[in-house]
């Protein structure tokens, strides 16, 4: 006989795997909640979950596995075909319903769209296909051509999502997140109304409408009783990352919760800007009567006691939370580090040495991560790793092709590679100084009405803010549309063209250019324009570093990432960026006690990357902005509120070459560090 596939379950994971009562080849079991704390064999536990509901005789094509990613769902597909097959000698299960909720949202309403006005052969808009219509729609109702700025069209698209996935109101979304915007409600409102016409008019449904569409499923008893039976069983990754309209389709589905398994983290809820609600995990065994089962996973296989020390301590302190404790299953007694240095230069310093003593003790540099709540943290890091040749990719912030300064450069080849494209013309004539969208629209009208490319340009007056610039643009343009133009080398004739233009739109322009860089070598490996252009809009890389060119024969790189990025992912060794009150928390969030408790967990889950050592990193002072970097203004950073008494006792306080700075390590002035002058008595020989 087969090896009971549940023996390497913890008893938590056990209970909850084996939740509920079988009977006659089924699994009777109301609704069950797993609280899986960071580290603690979530993704095993889920996994033997299903597989216990199909040993025990349920059809797996009757059982819907919602996560919030496509490789979780294939992830968790093999584990679960692993371990059936182990048991039932190589009969695998067939899970023909995992997904993210918008796949299957997609899925279902193929089935059942005509239920509620939908022709099934509808359309899908990705997210830059939504945002270039809601754009149309915005120039159509000449809410472009104001006297006061009116949101871009990415503001407009954030704007209208969050409203529609928080299932609140226009006015609360935007006092809530974009509170600059309140004046122009009524012209947001039209603007939506008519975004919506559009899409219904051309059946063409953008990502929100995947869910709205299948909210409205569920919300008529006798659809949703249609949908629910094809459905035995429900089970929910990640749901503390859900939001309003999702937790409501999944009450639509099962009212009474049966078959119903969720699993999450409250502690790990740091979503709220994609309006996910921690309110759906913290209220969710309350919903049902009797009240949800709950399962709470404590025991921690990643991380060392020290550092589940410091992470407990660090979220004792929430408002709101599911009661757990997380204990570790490995040995180990390196405490975790609160590191205090002079600025983010030595902050890099500091990074660097750790990160290169780390690697010649036998922790690869892929093993090792730095972490920073906003994206451009890691600036100052960067120019510094580069410096010293140490390889890096770093994810977080924008996806690479989703950073305004790669889609600029891109935008000025798609157009030359398709005269017609006119969202790319667009963007590229913008790219120039005094080109707003009316003289744009002006330059494209006789490419509309048939000219040729070449025409267009010559006949076109620019305005006077564009002249100096006009003619080398157009002589780029022309000679990239040129059939007989060579490929090799047309991105690095783009990229020094547009290298002025970068410096006057963007800040940190020098740490943007790297990734024109990387777009240079990736284009390298193409044989035509066409290919490369098709390829990074199909499949584009993750992050700039994806890409490095040849592989060195001892290949290796240091892992940069914003928090949000890094959940999910564990490193041997994990440097936190900028630990001081205006980071974490961000400054965005001090007047709100929800918001403070969500910068809470992330922190918690920043720590809780770490396998064995950990190193939180506060610098005292940081440079005004609109200055050099390194210029006389400056403001002090307070450590940051979530380091508390209790926290700081399970933490070795250390500070770093605080001395060259002229700064000890508890903040005051080095001693020796410069001769004493007695100031005071020179002043008050002003006046003998």
């Amino acid at each position: 006989m087969a090896a009971d596939p549940f023996d390497a379950l913890n008893p938590a994971q056990r209970q909850a795997a084996t939740y509920g009562r079988v009977v006659e080849r089924a699994v009777d079991a109301g609704p069950l909640l797993v609280i899986a704390g960071a580290g603690t064999g979530k993704t095993s536990t889920l996994a033997h979950r299903v597989a216990h509901l199909v040993l025990a005789g349920v059809d797996p094509g009757r059982i819907l596995l919602l996560t919030f990613s496509r490789r979780a769902a294939e992830e968790m597909t093999r584990r679960v075909e692993r371990i059936v097959s182990g048991v039932t000698g190589g009969i695998a299960a067939r899970m023909a319903w995992a997904g993210t909720f918008h796949s299957i949202g997609n899925r279902l309403l193929r089935l059942h769209g005509r239920a509620v006005g939908l022709d099934p052969a509808f359309s899908v808009l990705d997210r830059g296909d939504s945002a270039d219509l809601l754009d149309v729609v915005r120039h159509e109702l000449g809410l472009a051509g104001r006297d006061r700025r009116f949101p871009r069209k990415d503001t407009c698209l954030s704007i209208y999502s969050h409203r529609v996935n928080t299932q609140d109101t226009l006015s609360a979304s935007l006092a809530s997140q974009w509170p600059w915007c309140l004046p122009y409600e009524e012209d947001l409102l039209r603007l939506f109304r008519a975004y919506v016409a559009r899409k219904q008019a051309e059946q063409v449904l953008d990502y929100d409408d995947l869910l709205l569409y299948w909210h409205g499923l569920v919300s008529e008893p006798t659809l949703a009783k249609t949908v629910s039976e094809r459905f035995d069983h429900l089970l929910v990754d990640e749901f503390q990352d859900t939001n309003r309209l999702q937790a409501e389709i999944l009450q639509g589905l099962r009212p009474d919760g049966r078959g119903l398994t969720v699993v999450g983290d409250d502690a790990q809820a740091i979503y709220s800007f994609r309006a996910a609600t921690v309110e759906n995990i913290l209220e969710f065994p309350t919903r049902y009567d009797p009240p949800a089962k709950v399962v709470v996973l404590e025991e921690n296989y990643r991380s060392t006691q020290p550092i589940l020390d410091s992470a407990n301590a660090v979220l004792r302190a929430a408002e709101r939370r599911h009661e757990k404790t997380l204990l570790a299953h490995r040995i180990g007694s390196a405490l975790p580090r609160l590191v205090t240095v002079a600025d983010d230069r030595a902050q890099a310093d500091y990074v660097i040495a750790s990160v290169l003593a780390a690697r010649e003790s036998g922790v690869p540099l892929k093993r090792q991560a730095v972490l920073f709540r906003s994206s451009h943290h890691s600036d100052v890091l960067e120019l510094e790793l580069t410096r010293r040749n140490i390889p890096f990719v770093k994810y977080g912030g924008l996806k690479f092709l989703e950073a305004a300064h790669v889609k600029d450069l891109l935008c000025v080849l798609r157009w030359a590679d398709n005269p017609r494209h006119r969202i790319a013309a667009f963007r590229a004539l913008q790219l120039l100084p005094g080109m707003g969208p009316g003289y744009s629209a002006r330059c494209l009208e006789p490419i509309a009405a048939g000219r040729d490319l070449e025409e267009a340009l010559n006949i076109f007056s620019p305005p006077a803010g564009t002249r100096a610039h006009w003619d080398a643009f157009r002589e780029l343009v022309l000679f990239l549309a040129k059939p007989d133009t060579p490929w090799d080398g047309q991105v690095e004739v783009v990229r020094d063209w547009y290298r002025p233009h970068l410096e006057r739109r963007y800040d940190a322009a020098s740490v943007r250019s790297g990734d024109l860089e990387q777009l240079v070598r990736i284009a390298g490996g193409f044989q035509t324009r066409e290919r490369f252009l098709t390829d990074l809009a199909l499949d584009p890389p993750r992050a700039s570093g994806d890409e490095s060119g040849p592989p060195l024969l001892d290949e290796d790189y240091l892992v940069l990432s914003t928090v949000h990025s890094a959940k999910g992912q564990e490193w041997t060794e994990v440097f936190v960026l900028n630990v001081n009150d205006g980071n974490f928390p961000s400054e965005f969030a001090a007047g709100s006690s929800a918001l403070l408790d969500e910068e809470r967990r992330l922190l918690y889950v920043a720590m809780t990357r770490a396998r064995d050592a950990l190193h939180l990193i506060a610098p005292l002072k940081y440079y005004v902005t609109q200055q050099p970097r390194y210029g006389d203004a400056h403001v002090y950073g307070a450590r940051s509120r979530f380091l508390t008494p209790e926290v700081l006792k399970t933490m070795e306080c250390i500070g770093a070459d605080l001395t060259q700075a002229g700064v000890s390590a508890d903040g005051g002035a080095a001693e020796n560090a410069a001769p004493i002058v007695d100031v005071a008595a020179k002043l008050r020989r002003f006046w003998d």
